[in-house]
């Protein structure tokens, strides 16, 4: 598995999102932005971009991730400070 395989999944799952995936050896760092996130607690939007990865986390391709789920307007004050 490799960012770019792991960006088109996510991409699939997450139509309207934006999501940069780095990382290697199966250890990624994952940004999912999109407005669904809106109103979901920190735990309920990592499950929700968890869900398309399990089949690759059980597998072994995957084995580490961190996730930053958030909406467009939290991405946009992240990114005004630096985040």
């Amino acid at each position: 598995m490799n960012s770019e395989q792991l960006t088109e999944i996510l991409k699939a799952a997450f139509p309207e999102a934006e999501v940069a995936v780095s990382g290697q050896g199966g250890k990624f760092d994952l940004r999912v932005v999109d407005e669904q996130f809106e109103g979901k607690r920190p735990v309920a939007r990592q499950q929700s971009v968890y869900a398309p990865l399990n089949t690759y986390i059980a597998s072994g391709e995957v084995h580490a991730v961190t996730i930053r789920a958030m909406t467009k307007e939290e991405w946009r004050k992240a990114s005004l400070f630096g985040a």
